[in-house]
């Protein structure tokens, strides 16, 4: 069984799983954007090719053993094992089908959100309220207060609210959660979490949490180390109830060939109710493969979570010992690292070009507007993160003179 000190020495005890993306000889430290693959993610790619090469078009029943198995380690990391899992290529094709199942155009136009929300709900939102929708947007600090905030703005024409677990610039993870689900339920308005920046590094159990009647969108791109098209969407019970909009011919595939023509649509049951259309199923090869290499080697959200923390601890010790001025770089000392998910976030007028310095030198990192992101991974060791801010403590002295 690997132990927290086995992710923290040099080498780290699992980069040489990682050998393909060179993560032994490389500051990757947007871990928080886009983790290395381990090297058996390749062997999932290979076998869905494998598949299609051998059963041609009736490589579907393998491939949809697959998404099964995407859909069992998501139920597992929610908790919620017999919850029913959508899956798309995108938290936006999700959303999008959630939203065209909300009663937007006949009496509950307002949907309730927040300014940190990530550019996907935010764009699509905004296009909405061009059309009409009424869109509130609840300012995402202080996220002591957030919830309770947007309970507030719930009113009897809301049909929604949606909002992040973990702020994706600021890593700030929004406490409180159970309260605004409880809030949602009284005032018969959906809830959607957006889960992105909590699973796989932030234990996100959905009974414990209060979120058993909430929506939950995330996907793999990030922590989970599963590349993209791995996007999923948790449905609550009273996602039965729902006919959205926005349908896939999927959602009748069961029934497809012996199914009555009726003047309504009919929808599958389920996760079925929000299928799409044909997709390129090799994402979800290489997903179910990196699962199993996640419980092989006993990467358990408790064990993650401890390492996170601890490279944050690694990164925001040696942030502080660079002593560098505040008004060009601040990280924020007043939440605790407990309160963050899974990277540092550093607060500068100049972050796009530290970004750039940081690159110049040798440190894949990340900007969002006014914020330098450090994402670590369970694959770097501490000496790594140490001399990633080495660096940057170099790109702000190069800085210094010219600002």
């Amino acid at each position: 069984m690997i132990a927290l000190a086995d992710l923290a020495r040099s080498p780290n005890a699992l980069a040489r799983h990682y050998s393909r993306f060179g993560v032994e000889r490389r500051l990757l430290l947007t871990g928080h954007s886009h983790q290395a693959w381990p090297d058996v993610a390749l062997e999932g790619q290979c076998e869905a090719f494998d598949d299609a090469a051998d059963a041609v078009d009736d490589k579907w029943d393998r491939a949809f053993a697959k998404a099964d198995e995407v859909r069992a380690a998501y139920r597992e990391l929610l908790g919620d094992p017999n919850g029913q899992i959508a899956l798309a290529a995108s938290t936006h094709d999700l959303v999008i089908r959630f939203l065209s199942g909300l009663d937007l155009l006949r009496g509950r136009p307002r949907l309730v959100t927040t300014d940190g929300e990530f550019h996907s709900l935010r764009r699509q939102l905004a296009r909405l309220e061009e059309e009409g929708a009424d869109v509130i947007r609840i300012a995402a600090e202080p996220v002591d207060t957030l919830v309770g905030r947007l309970a507030d703005a719930i009113d009897s024409r809301t049909s929604a609210v949606l909002v992040s677990a973990v702020l994706f610039e600021t890593s700030r993870i929004v406490p409180g959660l159970d309260f605004l689900a409880s809030a949602c339920r009284q005032g018969g308005v959906e809830l959607l979490v957006d889960a992105y920046h909590a699973l796989g590094c932030v234990p996100f159990p959905l009974d414990e949490m209060g979120l058993s009647s909430a929506w939950v969108v995330g996907g793999g791109y990030k922590y989970l180390q599963l590349g993209e098209g791995n996007c999923f969407l948790r449905l609550p019970e009273q996602a039965e109830q729902m006919r959205p909009l926005v349908t896939g011919w999927f959602s009748e595939f069961a029934a497809l060939s012996d199914a009555p023509r009726s003047d309504q649509v009919s929808y599958g049951s389920g996760a079925w109710r929000f299928a799409g259309a044909t997709y390129d199923p090799t994402s979800h090869y290489r997903g179910a493969r990196v699962f199993r290499f996640f419980r092989d080697h006993d990467l358990s959200p408790s064990l993650l979570r401890r390492s996170y923390l601890h490279q944050l601890s690694v990164l925001a010790d040696a942030f502080d010992a660079l002593d560098v001025p505040e008004n060009l770089v601040a990280r924020n000392r007043s939440t605790p690292l407990s309160g963050l998910g899974g990277f540092l976030a550093l607060e500068s007028l100049h972050a796009q070009r530290l970004r750039q310095m940081l690159l110049e030198r040798g440190v894949s990192s990340d900007g969002r507007g006014s914020y330098l992101r450090l994402g670590p991974a369970p694959y770097l060791s501490d000496n790594q993160l140490e001399e990633a801010v080495a660096r940057l403590g170099d790109a702000v002295t190069e800085l210094t003179p010219s600002v």
